[in-house]
Formats: structure tokens, C-alpha cells, sequence
């Protein structure tokens, strides 16, 4: 730990440089430094100018391929990005967590009552209380800590900026209380706890996991206590294209229903072999049943599962393109998958507002310029938000030129993989 007068003044010189090199870009840290040396002033501002601190950081995520797999046990391809989560930390002895992020009210939840508290659903608090929570359910330690913290992971980017909060929220308590011992997959399977829980949000485990865990992940949740963590060794710089983001400016306000429903669904299917998730349906007893599926659960039903079936094939091939540098055969795959989430499992907009469309336009955006040169989808849960586009370099002016003349000025980012997930940055 170190007070934030040294830390100021240690930011001021080349000493953590190695440091936020690792973790972002060689280009981006004397930025990185300007963004940390502010919120230690905030700190300062917040919490007085005699604490000793550390710097936490988590990163957003994009995920690559297993559009709404997750949540059936399925496999899913992520990996971890630049835009992160930051947190200057110290222990206090009140029992009380206060987190006040740049932009919103402070976060005050008293540890001596874990209980889910109704009047905070759908609120940062519960998402404190609830990592909280889960990291005592597992029989580990938790105390108070005042942190000032800072994001630069859009919210309903489809980058996951809740999940790399509570992933963020974990690693703190982590080292702050624990030594560092907890796993970066316990860390992720207790912000889902959180989210799911106490944040109301029944969300799949792949979120958690790509930030908490970092780099180019394959991750198989046949069985979710125990997923099964590939890294898939790919240097994305050699491929000579751009990992574009594109915010359409969709509202994820009111989606949560949408969401729930995409799940509910092929569970419901899942239900009628006597299985609780689609991974344990064979996909022959399914097609054999495709009739009284119709029937009883619905055609979207029937559509979504087909879409699980197919999606968890093509994370293996996914990766495996990957793994073989076939960058061409996995922008194909990617494609593919695009098309799969916007027929079968229909999570591009929301039929009660269909004349609200926007990620649609941007998927016929990319279609027209992209073409037989990249590759385009749906980026996260859909129905509104982003895209993800892999984008040849030499185009990606033009590309980002048309975007943001439909979509903003800020509407198109250009994102790095980050090689490490939830980390104490600064003892």
C-alpha cells in the first residue's frame, strides 16, 4: 500500500510505466498515468490525503463467439479489453464499503446486513452488497473500503460494464482481505451470484468470466461450477484488421424481460427431454421432436434452440481457426454466427418496438461496405446497444467515416485485447 501523496508523485515519473504497459497499450500510458494521478485527487478529495491505497483494475470484455450460450451451459469465446474499471482503495475499520464512481452518487452498504434488499434492484448498491456476499457465502473474509473509482467501459456498450465492476468489486476484496487466494474463476462466478441475485439481471456466467480471467478465452460451462478455461495463444496485431465496437445508441433500460426470455425459452425446450439446460438435450432427440416442440413451447422456442445447437459448434471452430492463425476462416464463422442470432435466436431488436431498429441498420451498414473483406455481428445480449465488426485496416477510416455519420461522432471504437483480467495494478 502507499499514500497518495507518494502515489501522485510516482505517477509523475517513469516508475509504473513497465506496469500500465503490460496492461494497456506502450502508446496509451501516458494517458493511463493523467486518468490514475485524477482519481487520486478524487480519492483525496473523498476520503482525505493521510490513507495509504492501492489501484485495482478490471477490464470490459467483448465476446467473440457463443452468442447466449452461457446461460445453457454452453461454450462461449471471449476475450478481455483495453477499456477497464480503475479503483484507488483503502481499508476501513467501520464494516461499511463506500464506492463513489466518477459520474454517480457514492455507494454506501453497511456489511453488517448481507440480506437482498428489494429497493435496490437494478442499482449499483446491490451489486456491493452482493459481491459482498458471495465472497462470505464461500467462507471468505470481507471488511469495509472507501474507493473512488472510474470507467471508461460504456454503459449498455455490450462491453459488460457491470460485470467488470463487480469483477472489480472482487478483486479488491480479494486482496484487501484474502490474499490474493481467490481464483479469478470464483471471483467471476460470485459477481454472477451478484448480479444475478441481488441485481435482479439473470445473466449467464461468460461476462464475469472474460473480465475476471483476460486475454482470449474459450470457456465450456457444461458444468458451471466448474468451467473448463482454454486460452487460445492468437496475436490479433498480425492479422491486419481492427476490432471495432459500434454503439447504435440503443437503450438497454427496459430489455431485461428480452433477455430472461431468450433463456427462458431454451430452457422451456430443455424442459421437455426432463433436462434442466439445453447442453444436456441430444440434438437428435431434439430434431425428432421439433413437432410437439412447436406446440407446446412455441416456434421462437424451437428457433432459439437450433441457434444454441449450431453457436456451441462454432465456438470449436472459432478457436480453432485461432489457434491455426486461419484468420479467414474465422471471419466466415463470424459471419455465420451474426446471421444465426439475427434468424433463430431473434435478439436484434425488440418486437415491442419494431420500428426501433438500430442495430439492425448498423448490421446492414457493415454488410454493404464489409462484404467478402470482414466480418460483422451482433456484439453481447442484442436487441439493442452494439456490434462487433472485424474490420481490414486499410478500410477502417472509410469504415468508421459512414458508422459515424449514421450513428455519432463517438459511435465507433477501436479496441486492443488486453492480455491480463482483474488485477491489483499498484500495492
Amino acid at each position: 500500500m502507499i499514500k497518495t501523496a507518494d502515489l501522485k508523485t510516482k505517477l509523475a515519473t517513469a516508475e509504473y510505466d513497465d506496469i500500465f504497459a503490460g496492461i494497456y497499450k506502450k502508446e496509451d500510458v501516458a494517458s493511463q498515468k493523467e486518468r490514475y494521478l485524477r482519481l487520486a485527487e478524487q480519492f483525496e478529495q473523498l476520503f482525505g490525503t493521510e490513507r495509504e491505497v492501492g489501484i485495482f483494475s478490471a477490464p470490459g470484455r467483448t465476446e467473440v463467439g457463443g452468442n447466449h450460450t452461457d446461460h445453457n451451459h454452453g461454450k462461449v469465446l471471449a476475450a478481455s479489453v483495453n477499456l477497464d474499471a480503475v479503483a484507488i482503495v483503502s481499508k476501513n475499520s467501520e464494516n461499511i464499503i463506500r464506492v463513489k464512481s466518477e459520474g454517480y452518487k457514492m455507494d454506501a452498504v453497511d456489511l453488517a446486513d448481507m440480506s437482498v434488499m428489494p429497493n435496490e434492484r437494478g442499482r449499483s448498491e446491490s451489486l456491493v452488497r452482493g459481491v459482498a456476499a458471495g465472497f462470505r457465502n464461500r467462507g471468505y473474509e470481507i471488511g469495509g473500503f472507501d474507493a473512488a473509482s472510474a470507467s471508461d467501459v460504456l454503459s449498455g456498450s455490450g462491453l459488460s460494464s457491470s460485470a467488470a465492476f463487480e469483477v472489480l468489486l472482487g478483486t479488491i476484496l480479494n486482496h484487501l482481505y484474502n490474499d490474493g487466494k481467490v481464483s479469478a474463476v470464483e471471483i467471476a462466478q460470485i459477481a454472477q451470484f451478484a448480479e444475478n441475485e441481488y441485481f435482479g439481471k439473470p445473466c449467464g456466467l461468460m461476462d464475469q468470466m472474460a473480465c475476471s480471467v483476460g486475454s482470449f478465452v474459450q470457456i465450456d460451462f457444461k458444468d458451471p461450477a466448474v468451467p473448463v478455461i482454454n486460452k487460445v495463444a492468437f496475436d490479433f496485431a498480425s492479422c491486419n484488421h481492427a476490432l471495432c465496437i459500434v454503439d447504435t445508441g440503443g437503450n438497454h433500460a427496459d430489455l431485461t424481460d428480452e433477455y430472461a426470455a431468450v433463456r427462458g425459452e431454451m430452457e422451456a425446450v430443455a424442459a421437455k427431454f426432463g433436462k434442466a439446460v439445453l447442453r444436456d438435450v441430444d440434438f437428435d432427440d431434439f430434431k425428432k421432436n421439433i413437432p410437439v416442440i412447436r406446440e407446446s413451447a412455441g416456434d421462437r422456442a424451437v428457433l432459439r434452440a437450433m441457434h444454441f445447437f449450431e453457436e456451441n459448434k462454432r465456438v470449436d471452430l472459432q478457436a480453432q481457426a485461432l489457434a491455426t492463425n486461419d484468420f479467414e476462416a474465422f471471419k466466415g464463422l463470424i459471419i455465420d454466427s451474426g446471421y444465426s442470432s439475427y434468424m433463430y435466436n431473434q435478439n436484434i431488436y425488440t418486437c415491442k418496438a419494431p420500428s426501433d431498429q438500430p442495430v439492425s441498420v448498423a448490421l446492414a451498414i457493415c454488410n454493404r461496405i464489409l462484404k467478402g473483406k470482414g466480418a460483422w455481428r451482433v456484439h453481447g445480449g442484442g436487441f439493442a446497444g452494439t456490434i462487433q465488426a472485424f474490420v481490414p485496416e486499410n478500410m477502417l477510416e472509410e469504415f468508421k467515416s459512414e458508422i459515424c455519420a449514421v450513428f455519432g461522432e463517438k459511435s465507433c471504437y477501436v479496441l486492443n485485447i488486453r492480455p491480463v483480467g482483474g488485477v491489483k495494478v499498484i500495492d
